[in-house]
């Protein structure tokens, strides 16, 4: 197909807030490209880094009023809530051990909240979100971006279809090589440092960070619920206190079994997440450095490679292609599909539309509370002995 995809902004332009995606910052980059790629909202406050001298420094690369770049999110909550002009929504694109007490800052001001993962460093604090949402009545949205990839919703709709019938086996892995060496005792090498730090990252690096896309994007995909979970979790390189290497088995209640690995120490991957997906009638498997493609394999016959912004694929999924088949769409275009759903979602909300959130295609509290919940899990089971731990 070369038909263009439209867009959904329309009215007035949205305006939003972030926390964190300061200097050195990677995501927060790429949460702002992305919201500007679709035209789905415009920046107008910020509280970019715990230096406020710092904060003061992204502001003016981003051309914000001196007033609207604040020294704490708590002053940013506060006062963006007072305004005539004020924020229609957050990005809290922070560390870790922000997520939860700055998100919990915004619902508070009745800010509607799209927050990276984790949602929280315990299960605790990410349900006491999720009621503080619902009392307060906002959005709540996690940045799972690989779920926006156009073919990992067509493998959603293909499970769905029952084209491959039951599920009895999915295979998930996320390998990546990039601390291998010690780089947290490197100057400058701020985002290995806060991902092993304990403080900062929580209880996990590796599965917390990387093998939490593994879980959310099998449920995605699958509608898999977690039963048991079995998990070593190690800790590779000198001095470290964090995992770097994660192999978790695990058991669905519909009685298929699973395994997943995620690695950051595994020599010659980039960023290889990959989920396979077996049924009773074929199999799907979706490679995200290859993610214009699936690989769809029924039962006896030849497999079949699925090119993304093709007429046969399901609605649920082309309604998010942006491009022509054969023009490449990568990881800026997942992240503004989600962002196109979210923004509508809370457009819609602010017209008193009456839909209800779960209409809206992107990761919820519920994911990011299923994502907490895993890690956890995972590392109890770990620290037992590498033993089966019932989920719920």
């Amino acid at each position: 197909m070369i038909e263009g995809k439209e867009s959904a902004a329309v009215g007035r332009p949205l305006r939003y807030g972030m926390v964190g995606g300061g200097p050195g910052s990677f995501i927060g980059g790429v949460h702002r490209s992305a919201i500007a790629f679709g035209g789905y909202g415009t920046l107008v406050a910020g509280c970019f880094s715990r230096n406020p001298a710092n904060s003061a420094v992204t502001g003016r690369e981003l051309h914000l009023d001196e007033d609207r770049v604040y020294a704490d999110f708590e002053e940013m909550a506060r006062k963006e809530a007072g305004r005539t002009d004020a924020i229609d929504f957050v990005v809290i694109a922070a560390q870790n051990d922000s997520h939860y007490p700055a998100a919990k800052a915004f619902l508070e001001q009745g800010i509607h909240v799209m927050c990276e993962k984790p949602l929280a460093h315990t299960l605790e604090q990410a349900l006491e979100l999720k009621a503080l949402a619902k009392k307060k009545k906002c959005l709540f949205g996690v940045a799972y971006a690989y779920a926006g990839h156009v073919m990992a919703k067509e493998a959603r709709a293909i499970v769905e279809s029952g084209e491959i019938g039951d599920i009895v086996m999915v295979m998930g892995e996320y390998p990546q090589e990039w601390l291998m060496d010690l780089l947290e005792k490197t100057e400058g090498q701020r985002q290995a440092a806060w991902r092993t730090d304990p403080k900062q990252a929580g209880i996990s690096n590796c599965l917390g960070d990387i093998g939490t896309h593994v879980e959310n994007m099998v449920a995605m995909m699958t509608g898999l619920k977690i039963r048991q979970v079995c998990a070593s979790l190690d800790v590779i390189g000198k001095g470290r206190t964090l995992d770097t290497n994660a192999q978790v088995m695990l058991r669905f209640t519909n009685g298929a079994k699973g395994m997943y690995w995620s690695s950051q120490v595994a020599a010659g991957y980039d960023n290889g997440l990959k989920v396979r997906i077996f049924g009773t009638k074929g199999a799907i498997e979706f490679v995200q450095e290859e993610s214009n493609y699936l690989k769809l394999s029924l039962k006896e016959q030849p497999p079949r490679r699925l090119s993304r912004g093709n007429g046969y694929l399901h609605p649920a999924a082309s309604k998010n292609s942006r491009f022509p088949s054969g023009h490449p769409e990568g990881y800026n275009e997942a992240f503004a599909n989600l962002y196109g759903a979210f923004t509508a979602a809370v457009r819609d909300r602010m017209d008193g539309k009456k839909a209800k959130e779960s209409d809206y295609d992107y990761p919820k509290i519920d994911e990011g509370i299923d994502g907490v919940k895993f890690v956890a899990k995972c590392v109890e089971s770990s620290r037992k002995g590498t033993v089966w731990i019932d989920f719920d």
